[in-house]
């Protein structure tokens, strides 16, 4: 039994009895005898061995349910909001998704899960990213005792659920009051709603708990004037209130009866740091009081405010392999400069970094100036928690909406102003001072690594201890990435795309006058036009998808091993877009059929034969994914890569054993069992490291590629790009062609794909010369217009996701 099952709120229910623990959205009362007995079952059926469970949480009975029965079974319980399933299930591979319905994926564990791991949850401003705060059952429980003394909370309490349970704050209500006993009346209404203030009086409702948000909220319901006669106190967190708010809203609870709690916290507290005691709210609506219960406050020599406590993290997770970590932080550098007034009260100054908390979102303000600057504002953006200010030298309306639409934020949260000149210090920099009194973020502006992984990802959060890898990359945003870092960092580290990016920025040096490129990337550039210009019959070159497929296998042991998940997600990038075209073509032309759009075709061989390629990465991804699910599996390769890929090589060369002479060429080379070796071939040149393995690569390519299409120039071709990719690392290339290279490299698959319906309507119209150019741009185009369309999805995505902690 590990410490995760000694939890009180979760193990000691029924020590409650027969008092009301929840009260349903519909008005049922559950006590916390019954509500003992549901969790007990759900312990049974989550069963003895650890697991990681990824819980979808909403304010209802099941969910709740699950996140006890998780807790008390010792099984560590990743928490999310509904939205966030598909992203983190891709990168946490858990083996069990409660999202509605109970999906497990393997009755054990697929991981090393530390003893004291009992709680994951996305770090503030980050969900949908990977990175998440490891909690353990001490933190916890140190966590709701902490919070249920200084509220004193009461068995005859009643806490409505007004936050979200994904969110650290809305969770440490749920924690803090089942401790004690208190009731929890479950609703997801909004205070606007009316419905919300009925369930308030029917069910004798004690407490309130708001970001600052709510409480803009509360004032346009007409909250003073409310007849709240069962309201004890009231608690406000998830960003600073403003000091006349403060005031406001203590001075209501004097005249109506109830208390108001303002507090400070992070998720990586487990919540709570500190409080203000309520009689201290109006003298004091600056503070963010004196530490919890437990927790300490230092100033730091740079004014950083830094917390210690038993409510302290665990750590950071960015991969399923940090689960195994033990505590890998004692105290909590909490990004905030304070002070400590002659009271002894704790007030909040200014911000290390450069984020805002605007209506329960982390905005991130350098995001916002390059997204103004994408669209060609110039502009500088400052701020408090109260609004976002963007100087700019004209378009104000223009501005004002395209802030507002891109990040969520209303009308009041946003003000734009009009400036001649950017105000400057002596020194020249910006003064952010003058603009709204943020300190400037010495990372910030164009030319960083992080304002690279932002653009070519489509994230908003790049933490400084972030990989390319951790960020999702892929071998599909790999090319624009790598070419767009070596313009800020000059030639890079072979081990750059696992590098964290506060590494990376300290590598930064005088970039070459001759810029180089990757060789793969040249491969993949050069493979693609090989492949058009020989279908366009402009020259009689082939081979160059099988080098494709070799560049495929060779990203896939750079990017995705031995994580299941990601092979599941690279699959996916790749076979959507195919899987859409090919439907299209299907109903405009009689060449392509259902089966292609199955992608199944190198199966039954009764489609069009041309994007066989694609069913063969597919495939194969798809398989792998399969077998690196048994964690025996991950272990060897972790262990033994070489070997591992030499293995799998012999393996898919035994699945050519079938054919023989009577086979024809497509089916000996372009079907999966035919050339998924190419594959695996790219993959062990990925493995070899040292010299004898580079030799091993060389040996097998010259032995087993001769005589195989019985066509020495296409033989050539993958020989002579296998040996390019085992012994050159970069290529020397002029400016103007490396952006040539890039984008045809990085448009490779929508080339591929779309070629197809291109050339044939322009055969017999243009040169062949230009019906290849004019293919290479259809696909390069095409490109474009879906990435664009990925990433307004993505910030929609981001947008929508409210209650960021």
């Amino acid at each position: 039994m590990t410490a995760t099952a000694d939890l009180g709120f979760a193990a000691g229910l029924a020590a409650h009895g027969d008092r009301v623990a929840l009260v349903t959205p519909d008005g049922t009362a559950i006590s916390y005898r019954e509500l003992d007995d549901r969790v007990s079952t759900a312990v049974d059926r989550l069963g003895p061995v650890r697991r990681l469970v990824l819980l979808a949480v909403r304010n209802d009975v099941d969910s709740l349910v699950t996140y006890l029965a998780a807790l008390r079974g010792g099984h560590p319980v990743l928490l999310t909001a509904p939205a966030q399933v598909a992203a983190l299930s891709s990168a946490y591979d858990p083996d069990v998704v409660v999202d509605g319905r109970w999906t497990e994926h393997r009755t054990g564990t697929a991981h090393e899960l530390h003893p004291d791991l009992a709680l994951l949850l996305s770090t503030s401003g980050s969900t949908g990213s990977p990175k998440l705060v490891r909690l353990s059952a001490d933190n916890l429980a140190a966590n709701a005792e902490a919070i249920a003394e200084y509220l004193d909370i009461r068995p005859t309490d009643r806490a409505i659920t007004s936050l979200p349970m994904h969110y650290c704050y809305g969770l440490s209500v749920v924690n803090s009051n089942l401790l004690r006993g208190a009731g929890l009346v479950l609703t997801d209404r909004s205070v606007v709603d009316p419905a919300f203030w009925t369930t308030v009086r029917e069910h004798r409702v004690t407490s309130l708990h708001g970001v600052p948000h709510t409480f803009d909220l509360l004032d346009t319901v007409g909250f003073e004037r409310m007849d709240l006669p069962s309201l004890r106190y009231v608690t406000q967190a998830g960003g600073r209130l403003a000091p006349e708010s403060v005031r406001r809203f203590a001075r209501l609870g004097e005249e109506r009866g109830w208390r108001l709690f303002v507090m400070y916290g992070q998720t990586e507290a487990t919540a709570r740091m500190a409080y203000l005691p309520p009689e201290l709210a109006r003298t004091h609506p600056s503070a963010i009081g004196v530490p919890i219960p437990g927790g300490d406050f230092d100033i730091a020599d740079d004014g950083e405010l830094v917390y210690r406590g038993p409510n302290v993290m665990l750590g950071y997770a960015h991969r399923a392999a940090d689960l195994a970590l033990g505590r890998t932080t004692g105290e909590l550098r909490t990004g905030d400069l304070a002070r400590r007034t002659p009271e002894g009260l704790y007030e909040v100054i200014g911000r290390k970094n450069r984020f805002l908390k605007l209506y329960g979102l982390r905005i991130d303000l350098d995001r916002v100036e390059r997204v103004l600057a994408e669209d060609g504002f110039a502009a500088v953006c400052a701020g408090t928690d109260d609004v976002l200010v963007v100087a700019v030298r004209g378009a104000v309306r223009r501005v004002d909406q395209l802030v507002r639409a891109r990040f969520g934020l209303p009308r009041a949260g946003v003000r734009v102003v009009r400036v001649r000149e950017f105000p400057r210090l002596p020194n020249g920099k910006v003064d952010y001072a003058a603009v709204a009194g943020i300190a400037p973020d010495s990372t910030a502006g164009g030319g960083s690594v992080r304002q690279v992984f932002a653009s070519a990802l489509g994230v908003s959060d790049v933490p400084d201890d972030a990989t390319f890898v951790d960020l999702g990359g892929d071998s599909l945003s790999y090319v624009q990435t790598s070419v767009a870092l070596e313009r800020v960092l000059g030639p890079l580290p072979e081990n750059w795309p696992t590098t964290p990016v506060a590494e990376l920025e300290r590598r930064r040096a005088p970039v070459s006058r001759t810029p180089s490129v990757e060789t793969n990337i040249v491969l993949r550039a050069l493979a693609i036009v090989l492949v058009v210009g020989s279908h366009i019959e402009f020259f009689d070159i082939t081979g160059g998808a099988h080098l494709l497929l070799v560049i495929a296998g060779w990203n896939f042991a750079r990017f995705v091993l031995p994580a299941p998940a990601r092979m599941v997600r690279s699959a996916a990038l790749i076979a959507a877009p195919a899987v859409l075209w090919l439907a299209y073509r299907v109903a405009v032309t009689d060449d392509v059929t259902v089966v292609n759009v199955l992608l199944v075709n190198n199966f039954v061989g009764t489609g069009a034969i041309g994007y066989w390629f694609v069913e063969v990465v597919v495939h194969a991804l798809v398989a792998f994914a399969i077998l690196f699910a048994v964690p025996a599996v991950r272990r060897v390769e972790r262990a033994h890569g070489f070997v591992t890929a030499l293995v799998f090589l012999g393996a898919a060369l035994l699945l050519r054993v079938g054919f023989d002479a009577s086979s024809s060429f497509a089916e000996r080379n372009m079907t999966t069992l035919g050339a998924l070796w190419f594959f695996v071939l790219g993959w062990l040149v990925q493995r070899a490291e040292t010299r004898w393995q580079k030799v091993v690569v060389l040996v097998l390519a010259l032995a087993l590629v001769p005589g195989t299409f019985d066509d020495r120039a296409r033989e050539a071709v993958v020989v002579v790009g296998l040996v390019l990719l085992v012994v050159v690392a970069r290529v020397w290339l002029p400016k103007a062609a490396v952006t040539a290279v890039t984008l045809v490299a990085s448009a490779s698959l929508y080339i591929y794909l779309t070629h197809y319906a291109v050339f044939p309507a322009l055969l017999g119209h243009l040169p062949r010369s230009l019906v290849v150019v004019s293919s290479l741009a259809a696909g390069i185009i095409t490109w474009h217009v879906v990435r664009r369309y990925q990433r307004t999805v993505a910030r929609w995505y981001r947008r929508t996701s409210a209650y960021r902690s």
